[in-house]
């Protein structure tokens, strides 16, 4: 019996094609309109349908630039099942420069939404129902917020032998997060209705991070190779070992000022060791930021001015940091040069 054809907006997409569909989603005060941009690639064969999304946070340009990749790859050719690619979520803020909608909700806490609720809520709504519920497995893409760098790294609720294990384990980034679910977040909704999901966090708001970017266009590869919709599961390379960390916290300002940095992103500390210096501009006033506990630094503020109590450092938690040290250090080594260096 052949496959029958994927619908998405009301648009048909037949069997062994790809086709870019424009979901209207509001007009500005110009009466122009406004899309969100999707392609669909249908497979000739059955297999999951995989919904891959950036820029739900609109200045997170990683994410669009890892989706305009994986568009690009020769490896979707010929894919099992369903892709759908949406490089921009929050097409307002992307405008804007903006993590937030207009109204300055942040759309990732919007989820499920509702169609006569505010802005967020019915951008939410509007992409739960024309491409999230068509979803059965989810990568949702996100770096670090403004002035903010991420270390690669996954996020997700796991659970010994789920879907989501095994999806994040097989992306390949050094750590990986058992992160509790955020109500009002896509993972939340997708979570709870059954739809396995990972976040991916890595780099700056704003900024292209080359680092960030080449792995998560592979680890994607990866998880859609692992899930049956590539060819060549068997001749590939496994995947980087990933070490589990079993929680995390920030390390904060302990006074206005100017920071120093003493580490680096990926660094591995221990417990009372300094990350940084915050001082006033003269150096009168000096007061140190320490690690509150051994582990790996997996985020860190870029901006050297602090205000008391504002988030410098995170620290991720690992029972083997040793294994986890070393999955970072083989993370590192395997960056190639960049793939597209003119983009």
């Amino acid at each position: 019996m052949p496959r029958a054809s994927f619908e998405l907006n009301g648009v048909r997409i037949k069997p062994g094609s790809r086709l870019q569909v424009d979901v209207p989603v509001a007009r500005l005060y110009t009466h122009a309109p406004l899309h969100i941009p999707v392609e669909v690639v249908h497979g000739r064969r059955q297999g999951p349908v995989m919904l891959v999304c950036g820029g739900i946070h609109g200045d997170e340009i990683n994410s669009v630039e890892i989706v305009r990749r994986l568009m690009r790859s020769k490896q979707i050719q010929g894919l099992n099942g369903t892709l759908i690619a949406v490089p921009i979520v929050n097409v307002f803020g992307f405008m804007q420069h903006s993590r937030y909608l207009p109204d300055r909700r942040d759309l990732n806490r919007c989820f499920p939404g509702s169609e006569t609720g505010s802005l967020g809520a019915r951008v939410a709504a509007l992409f739960r129902e024309q491409i999230v519920d068509h979803a059965s497995h989810i990568i949702d893409l996100h770096t670090g917020a403004i002035h903010r760098t991420n270390l690669p790294q996954i996020r997700a609720q796991l659970s010994p032998g789920s879907e989501t294990e095994r999806m994040a384990n097989a992306f390949g980034a050094p750590v990986i997060l058992n992160a509790e679910l955020r109500e009002g977040s896509l993972r939340h909704y997708a979570q709870t209705r059954g739809i396995p999901v990972l976040t991916y966090e890595a780099g700056e708001a704003l900024r292209f991070d080359e680092w960030a970017i080449a792995p998560g266009v592979r680890g994607v590869l990866r998880v859609m190779r692992r899930l049956g919709m590539l060819a060549g599961e068997h001749r590939r390379r496994p995947p980087p070992a990933a070490e589990l960390a079993n929680g995390s916290s920030w390390a904060r300002a302990p006074i206005d000022g100017i920071l120093r940095p003493k580490v680096r992103l990926g660094a591995r500390v221990a417990r009372g060791d300094v990350l940084g210096k915050v001082a006033d501009p003269f150096g009168n006033a000096e007061a140190c930021v320490k690690a509150m506990a051994d582990g790996i630094v997996i985020g860190m503020s870029r901006l050297p001015l602090a205000n008391e109590g504002e988030a410098l450092f995170h620290i991720a938690r690992f029972d083997a940091i040793e294994e986890a040290e070393s999955a970072i250090e083989t993370f590192h080594s395997s960056l190639e040069p960049p793939p597209d260096p003119l983009y």
